[in-house]
């Protein structure tokens, strides 16, 4: 597994971390945290969290903790658990003995709620979701105190007590914050800090707890129990640090620390909405979350997607406080950058049209040898086997074509890549009028060197029949068919985006012996088709399974965009 690099770049969250370290704020130290919910799988847009978290850790020296925010768990489980750590590892980065969950916390959380309601500053609130929304106001109207903010410091005390204990059914009563109904800023007016929930088995804490902490009351607490520095969060919590703040300021703890927002990532042709993921799993659109075409990084990693590329993706957008579509092009470039330097070829024909060479012997093969990588010669060589039947791609061949189709016409010659130059003699087609066969020649003078007094109109790739390996090529695409994808007309629902053939299967292909040793991780270049990985669920089937990573180029690249 390839290893994170330092970064050489800054952005807005790196100028204030150098400022804080100049002027020894948070006594001269980097710690940061990487929170997620355990209630799906993680995708591209957590990458970019991850990679700036803990590379943030790695470039000063720092700290970076993994830590669940397990705070809701009739959402959450230990699969969705294990995945995340699963995928921060695959990443390349640890968190060394710094794993924690949110719920190592429940009983510090309460007796810091128990301060804030013996300071005044809390209360137990009886309105049901209803009530609670229409008291809240509007944008433009103040919100109404709860008839319940009165209550006496004794009563909140007794009825929060009793909430732990069990005697309220769900809904039925919530601790809120005493802020400021009037604050312009809507998460101000006295937020729900903690609310009931029966029936529900917590992946950590069982059945301890029938209360459980909002996320805006547990994360800065978590935050400043672990001694982080810099909390590090998207744009849409912005709004939320006030209420970070004034949690951190109104109870006993001595850290504080500095909560900074950056953009979140949008890509286009996909959706990175946990709601949306899923409920394309749940309804079936797709075969689960590590679906090669989820945006999920363990769909990624099962495509054949690198961890690499996906680091220098991450990079290469960059942090900002601006909201954007990041262009599909710009991930799928990093992707073909690495697998281009990195993945040994092979040949694939993946639309067999068989080709008999009628001048060559019957019963003779030949081991020819040719480059693994052609600019990498540490790769080293390997072996292919050459004989009479061979296999080319049927969009190799044309009865009649132009000067301007450089491929196998009729009459016309073309080199099989590393072997020789044939030349077809005859058409042979079926009661239907298909094409079944070619019978051609082979110029035995034309092993490694250009035949003489003749152009050649191109190379195609070829497997033995004899020898090459039958198997499945599944042709993955863009989830969806629509830039924006999660943009919907009025009545519509985003699935309707969803692109139909981001799935193609092809069940007749044949590979060349070398690919029969191959193993799921590795990627490589099936010649003139594109980059391919064993798929890591059907490794064990006797026919080879390949899933296509990626084109060779980008055939998206005149689709308009949104706004074009």
């Amino acid at each position: 597994m390839s290893k994170p690099e330092p970064s050489t770049t800054t952005n807005f969250i790196r100028q204030i971390i150098d400022q804080d370290l100049r002027s020894g704020k948070h006594g001269g130290r980097v710690h940061t945290r990487f929170p997620p919910e355990p209630n799906g799988y993680l995708h591209i847009g957590h990458a970019k969290s991850i990679v700036l978290n803990f590379g943030i850790a790695r470039d000063y020296q720092g700290l970076c903790n993994l830590r669940f925010d397990d705070t809701n768990p009739h959402k959450e489980n230990i699969e969705f658990v294990d995945s995340i750590q699963a995928d921060v590892r695959w990443l390349g980065y640890d968190w060394d003995d710094r794993l924690f969950y949110a719920s190592d916390y429940f009983q510090q959380l309460y007796d810091f709620a128990v301060e804030l309601i013996q300071a005044g500053k809390a209360f137990v609130c009886d309105l049901d979701s209803e009530q609670m929304r229409t008291y809240r106001g509007t944008l433009t109207e103040p919100g109404r105190e709860s008839p319940y903010r009165t209550r006496s410091v004794e009563e909140n005390l007794d009825l929060f007590a009793r909430m732990k204990a069990g005697e309220f059914a769900d809904g039925e009563r919530v601790l809120r914050a005493k802020i400021d109904m009037a604050s312009p800023n809507m998460n101000m007016r006295d937020p729900t800090l903690y609310r009931i929930r029966h029936g529900v088995i917590h992946h950590q804490t069982g059945e301890a707890w029938c209360i459980y902490p909002m996320y805006d009351y547990t994360h800065p607490v978590s935050d400043a129990l672990e001694g982080i520095t810099h909390s590090l969060c998207t744009l849409e919590f912005e709004d939320h640090r006030p209420l970070y703040d004034w949690v951190l300021d109104n109870i006993s703890i001595p850290s504080h620390p500095q909560q900074i927002e950056f953009s979140r990532l949008n890509l286009e042709y996909t959706v990175l909405s946990k709601r949306m993921l899923t409920q394309l799993v749940e309804e079936g659109f797709v075969e689960g979350w590590d679906d090669p075409r989820m945006p999920t990084i363990a769909g990624m990693r099962r495509r054949g997607y690198s961890a690499a590329s996906i680091r220098e993706f991450c990079q290469r957008i960059g942090i900002t406080k601006s909201d954007g579509l990041v262009e599909m092009g710009m991930l799928e470039n990093c992707i073909r950058e690495d697998l281009d330097a990195h993945a040994p070829r092979r040949m694939a024909v993946l639309h067999p049209l068989k080709v008999v060479i009628e001048n060559y012997p019957d019963e003779k093969s030949e081991t020819l040898t040719t480059s693994n990588h052609p600019k990498d010669e540490t790769m080293g060589v390997r072996e292919i086997e050459f004989c009479r039947e061979v296999y080319i791609d049927r969009a190799d061949f044309r009865e009649q074509a132009n000067k301007k189709y450089k491929r196998l016409v009729t009459g016309g010659e073309v080199r099989l890549r590393n072997a020789y130059v044939i030349k077809c003699e005859e058409v042979v087609k079926n009661n239907q009028g298909e094409i079944i066969e070619l019978r051609c020649s082979y110029d035995p003078e034309t092993l490694g060197k250009n035949p003489e007094g003749r152009k050649v109109r191109g190379v195609v790739h070829w497997v033995s029949a004899r020898h090459g390996i039958k198997g499945e090529v599944r042709l993955y695409d863009r989830l969806f068919g629509k830039a924006d994808a999660g943009r919907v007309d009025e009545g519509g629902r985003f699935t309707d985006n969803l692109n139909p053939d981001s799935l193609r299967t092809l069940t007749d292909c044949c590979f060349e012996p070398a690919l029969g040793s191959a193993i799921a991780g590795e990627q490589y270049q099936f010649e003139r088709e594109g980059y391919f990985m064993l798929d890591s669920r059907e490794a064990a089937r006797e026919e080879p399974v390949f899933n296509r990573i990626i084109t060779l180029r980008d055939s998206w690249a005149k689709i308009d965009k949104p706004g074009g």
